[in-house]
């Protein structure tokens, strides 16, 4: 099942003053943990789960606007991040439930 969320980062993300100093933008272990909490938290996806892939494409700042989209495709949840103001994907990746024998 298709789904969607949007979520601003903060101006003052307090990952934000160390990562980068004079450039910040958000950690992309932040960025893919905000897409694995909207998916978990929206879907019936079962734990334990895998990433099968991630690829981050764009910088996210503090005080962006993204919307995060994923679908069910072949038993594996794919995602990606959309800069809202710039129209642009910011990170893609792919999302699949392990079996209780992997």
């Amino acid at each position: 099942m298709p789904g969607s969320i949007e979520k601003r980062f903060a101006l003052d993300h307090p990952t934000a003053a160390g990562h980068f100093p004079g450039n910040p933008i958000i950690p992309g272990a932040l960025l893919l943990d905000s897409v694995i909490h909207a998916i978990l938290g929206a879907t019936p996806i079962q734990l334990p789960y895998e990433i099968r892939a991630v690829k981050f494409l764009r910088p996210v700042r503090p005080g962006d606007n993204i919307r995060i989209e994923w679908h069910d495709a072949r038993g594996e949840t794919r995602f990606q991040c959309v800069l809202i103001d710039a129209a642009e994907i910011a990170l893609t990746g792919t999302l699949r439930a392990k079996s209780r024998s992997e």
